[in-house]
């Protein structure tokens, strides 16, 4: 193991972990949206929305999310799509940790009890108000848990954009590789810092689903 150069290139992957943090950042607010948005049309009362909503779900989790990159950053140009490799990263991703996310966010209002939507009924409550202050505040307890298991698999799934030559730290350690010739250490550095990010983002989940629990 050579730590000299370890210690020499880290700052690099310093810079190349702020990349993977922003990325991670944009595209799981992105899916976030997507997830939300996802849900409500798979549990809507209109056929076209849920339709639309299973289409979604099955085109995005059937088909490798480096596939769906390639066709929105080199494929996107032909039908007028210009976007940068950072832009098209953040999309890509967003779009595709959605459909899980949907499915996470469905699954978590259906295990509500069928009981407190009809009490809230029961009390004059609209179906929309029934959800908004009934349902949905159980069901976020329930979804804080897998919603952290993707946004974990969304972290860790940012080293796919080194295929479409996003500057994170995937990219910088084969950068690096080209030039030293180590990819043992280049490769350890990189998987260091992912297991820093990860973990303070599990800390981070952790927390929200110990606030969750006692409310």
């Amino acid at each position: 193991m050579d730590f000299d150069l370890i210690l020499r290139v880290y700052p690099f992957f310093l810079e190349a972990a702020w990349v993977t943090i922003q990325l991670s950042v944009y595209s799981i607010a992105l899916g976030l949206a997507c997830g939300a948005l996802g849900a409500a049309a798979r549990l809507s009362r209109s056929k076209p929305a849920r339709a639309a909503g299973a289409v979604y779900v099955s085109v995005i989790r059937g088909t490798p999310a480096l596939i769906q990159l390639f066709i929105l950053y080199f494929g996107g140009p032909q039908i007028g799509i210009q976007l940068d490799a950072f832009e098209a990263g953040v999309i890509g991703l967003g779009v595709n940790i959605g459909a899980y996310m949907t499915e996470t966010m469905r699954g978590a209002i259906i295990a509500v009890d069928k009981g407190q939507g009809e009490a809230a009924r029961t009390l004059g409550m609209s179906r929309a108000q029934a959800m908004r202050k009934v349902i949905l505040p159980q069901a976020a307890r329930l979804m804080i848990r897998p919603l952290g298991v993707n946004i974990n698999a969304q972290i860790k799934g940012t080293a796919l954009v080194a295929a479409i030559s996003v500057v994170e730290l995937t990219y910088t350690a084969q950068r690096y590789i080209g030039s030293t010739y180590k990819p043992f250490e280049m490769f350890f550095l990189a998987g260091v810092i992912y297991l820093v990010i990860i973990y303070a983002t599990g800390l981070g989940i952790s927390y929200l689903d110990r606030k969750a629990a006692l409310r």
